[in-house]
């Protein structure tokens, strides 16, 4: 998944990462949420999931504390967003074309 997350920040779109794991019962409230809105930016955003518990390396070098946890990347590689919590379909879509899809952004 590291390597995943380093190819998908280097192609030069924005990335949404989600830190998820298994156990956590928020993340499976969220999981479908964003699935939805990913699909509906198929092409503008890669959105990522990661297991905090299988890429625990990952989930530290990046500070994870609490699940889910959604880290939004700029072009480029910025983190221009972090969100703890879960977040409804609406909210993570405008806060994805705010943050990451609008000019300057």
């Amino acid at each position: 998944q590291a390597t995943e997350l380093e190819l998908a920040l280097q192609s030069g779109t924005p990335v949404v990462v989600d830190f998820y794991a298994t156990w956590c019962g928020p993340c499976q409230m969220l999981a479908p949420e964003l699935e939805a809105v990913a699909q509906g930016l198929e092409g503008k955003v890669t959105v990522l999931k990661v297991d905090a518990d299988e890429e625990s390396e990952l989930a530290s070098m990046l500070k994870i504390e609490a699940l889910p946890t959604i880290i939004f990347f700029a072009a480029g590689g910025r983190v221009v967003r972090r969100i703890e919590g879960v977040l409804l379909r609406d909210q993570l879509q405008a806060m994805i074309t705010d943050e990451l899809l609008q000019p300057g952004a």
